[in-house]
């Protein structure tokens, strides 16, 4: 499923990035400890993550991650989105748990 497909399906809010959005989405990481997400994580993985900071983007590129979905309600800083646009990674925000929003993602993916 592409991340175009995934925002609109769980109503998501794309805050950049939006040249990934025709992105395969091929499974789910869950976590906040950036080394574990290098060490984990697989490429095509949405990252759920509360960590809305410059160096989240820089792990998704490393990883080749499609998107970042910030639960709880965070926000991405300005920095965030500006790189986020230059590497073509969608970055997402929802007022949901991670919890919550794996669960729907079970669903799709």
């Amino acid at each position: 499923m592409t991340v175009e497909e995934l925002t609109k399906q769980l109503n998501l809010t794309c805050m950049g990035g939006k040249k990934g959005l025709g992105k395969e989405v091929t499974g789910v990481y869950i976590g906040d400890l950036l080394s574990l997400v290098m060490a984990r994580s697989k490429e095509g993985d949405l990252w759920l993550t509360v960590q809305g900071h410059i160096n989240t983007l820089a792990v998704a590129a490393l990883v080749n991650m499609p998107a970042i979905l910030l639960v709880e309600g965070i926000l991405p800083t300005d920095e965030m989105i500006q790189k986020a646009e230059e590497e073509a990674i969608v970055l997402l925000t929802t007022h949901k748990t991670a919890y919550e929003m794996a669960c729907a993602l079970n669903k799709w993916l």
